[in-house]
């Protein structure tokens, strides 16, 4: 089988690919640029330079493929809106996908999407979802939550360096899985035809609301968090200050998710299914803790060597002074 991975330098994709790789699949990756995307043929992964935003590149990139894992999405900091990517662009992909008769399709959608129709990216996760279904492709959907990989640049850093914290009062719980683990599920579902066509959430052990993150953190950390609270109605009214500019439609768009924190309802579903069908066991998923502590104890283990290194580089400056002296 040949894998066409789309996203893959994302936080997600390239957590497929490797294990994609190291389960024998021949990988290949649509890469819009292949300096970037490096460390994926030095993985042993096929590149080839295309864009689901550029149709045309599409076909030749899908010559010899018979599965698609598909983790594109916008990101906040992307020239182009997530309706061109995240619409448009996967529905160029689907297209191209149909035509080239892909064998399997996995997709990532959102958990939840379908209660938000007042949040872009949710709709049109929900969208794509259904333009799939009706593709007449095999297709997989998951629906993660969160990312614990997230959660680093939004609260241990910022704990751990006294930075604010940012917070908007009560958010609702997420159940975050670690990328590695969530890769785990796309790839068994290449070689699992219960999972035709269907939908499953892929999400954690349990749901974690940003304050439990945030204390969490602190006891790791032994610092105390400087937690910001911004007001939801000050979120919306800068959302709708960015949409007034074109280059700033995307961070609008992300605000926008916030009205999901908002409601308070846990993003979370029951994985006993999913685990039965997909054959692995829970035990096998990381936990959140787990994965914030072994962080908190890289970060802290290196802060105490370059600490000793500087009194090292200290004590040394201190004897050639003394010596300096001793001479005169």
């Amino acid at each position: 089988m040949t894998l066409l991975i789309v996203g893959a330098t994302g936080t997600l994709g390239r957590q497929i690919a490797r294990r994609a790789l190291d389960e024998g699949y021949q990988v290949r990756c649509l890469v819009r640029n292949p300096r970037k995307a490096a460390f994926l043929k030095e993985w042993g992964a096929e590149l080839v330079i295309g864009n689901i935003c550029n149709p045309s590149t599409l076909a030749p990139a899908l010559e010899g493929v018979t599965a698609i894992i598909d983790a594109a999405t916008a990101r906040a900091t992307d020239s182009l809106s997530i309706k061109r990517v995240d619409w448009e662009g996967q529905v160029a992909l689907i297209q191209s996908a149909i035509e080239a008769k892909i064998d399997r399709f996995i997709f990532f959608s959102i958990l939840g999407a379908e209660n938000y129709p007042n949040v872009p990216l949710m709709e049109i996760k929900r969208c794509t979802e259904l333009f799939l279904a009706e593709s007449g492709l095999n297709y997989t959907i998951l629906r993660p939550a969160g990312f614990m990989q997230g959660l680093i640049g939004q609260y241990a850093i910022p704990t751990l360096e006294g930075q604010p914290v940012w917070m908007t009062g009560e958010s609702s719980p997420i159940a975050y899985m670690d990328t590695q683990d969530v890769a785990k599920f796309a790839v068994k579902a290449l070689s699992l035809p219960e999972t035709n066509n269907r939908s499953f959430p892929i999400v954690g052990n349990r749901a974690w609301s940003g304050q439990e993150i945030i204390s969490f953190c602190e006891r790791q950390s032994g610092k105390e968090a400087k937690i910001t609270n911004v007001p939801i109605g000050i979120i919306r009214v800068m959302r709708q200050t960015l949409r007034f500019f074109e280059w700033s439609w995307n961070s609008a768009d992300r605000l926008a998710f916030t009205e999901v924190l908002a409601t308070g309802k846990p993003l979370t579903a029951s994985m006993d299914e999913v685990y039965q069908i997909f054959g692995i066991e829970p035990q096998e998923i990381g936990t959140l803790e787990a994965y914030l502590q072994e962080y908190f104890s890289r970060i802290l283990r290196k802060l105490k060597e370059l600490d000793y290194e500087k009194n090292k580089q200290k004590e040394k400056q201190a004897t050639k002074q003394k010596k300096k002296k001793m001479m005169y």
